[in-house]
């Protein structure tokens, strides 16, 4: 019932902002996206979150350009089941800046407070896994002297909801969810021309370092070989290179196949390397 309640919002928000757009002269402009990703599995900040099943994540994004703020709800739903606990929705407001612009070290930056829910478990009981977030993107898209190769930098600070919970002081693996991760990113839009159509696209490469300064998502406590994981170290996680393009149905319609491999450097995040491919279906309205 919960998760029908949650869909219900989604899809009712998604109707009030067309509609909104559409009857309200004086409003301002919104931009309002929806997004449908299948992914042949889930890997969160290195974390493999519905271990070999695949996922779909359900997206719908509303943003004000006058005001560079936005609303966006995501959801992380495994194809097979005996996963519903880890299953989770985001809900996440955030800001959209730039900084000395026209400058070699011009900036983009986003800041954003997420709440990760769970919703088979409630936010008020020991049980809960329940999460929120602060995060700062900085990008600099012309400190580099190449166009489309673009550095950033992440940083995160994760917590529980409720302290007292599984993720944080009542850990069983005497882990917690709480702390910081340092993520180091370039990407390089690439140009080519497709070898099918001979359209001009581009090739959009991803990379990442991920340090973990000790943040378990799920308090540490994924049994593995028998046993909990445990605390997650402080240190380099995780690596990820992937590639995406994209294919533009029409002006508002598009479609985005991605392939991704993730080098693990810590057992206490993954103890082994992964792969998975990615195929989204964006719509803007």
């Amino acid at each position: 019932m919960r998760k029908m309640i949650l869909l219900s919002t989604v899809i009712l928000l998604a109707g009030m902002s067309v509609s909104f757009a559409q009857e309200t002269q004086t409003a301002p402009e919104m931009k309002v996206k929806f997004d449908l990703t299948y992914g042949t599995k889930y890997v969160w900040r290195g974390f493999n979150v519905f271990g070999s099943k695949s996922a779909i994540h359900p997206t719908l994004d509303v943003f004000c350009p006058t005001s560079s703020m936005g609303v966006s709800v995501e959801g992380h739903r495994a194809n097979s089941s005996g996963y519903e606990i880890n299953e989770r929705w985001d809900y996440q407001l955030y800001y959209l800046g730039k900084a000395f612009q026209d400058e070699a070290y011009e900036l983009n930056y986003r800041l954003a407070y997420v709440y990760y829910n769970y919703p088979e478990l409630s936010s008020h009981t020991t049980g809960s896994i329940d999460l929120h977030e602060l995060h700062g993107v900085l990008s600099f898209p012309k400190l580099l002297g190449i166009e489309g190769l673009v550095p950033s930098y992440v940083l995160v600070k994760l917590a529980p909801v409720n302290s007292g919970t599984i993720v944080g002081a009542n850990s069983p693996s005497g882990g917690t969810a709480s702390g910081f991760a340092h993520i180091f990113m370039l990407d390089y839009a690439m140009p080519y021309v497709c070898p099918f159509t001979g359209v001009d696209r581009k090739l959009n490469w991803h990379s990442e370092f991920i340090f973990n300064d000790g943040v378990a998502p799920d308090g540490g406590n994924t049994i593995v070989k028998g046993r909990f994981r445990g605390p997650a170290d402080s240190d380099w996680s995780n690596a990820v290179f992937g590639a995406t393009t994209n294919y533009e149905l029409n002006s508002n319609v598009s479609l985005t196949p991605g392939l991704f491999y993730q080098f693990s450097f810590d057992d206490s995040v993954n103890s082994s390397d992964q792969y998975w491919g990615t195929l989204s279906l964006t719509c803007k309205f």
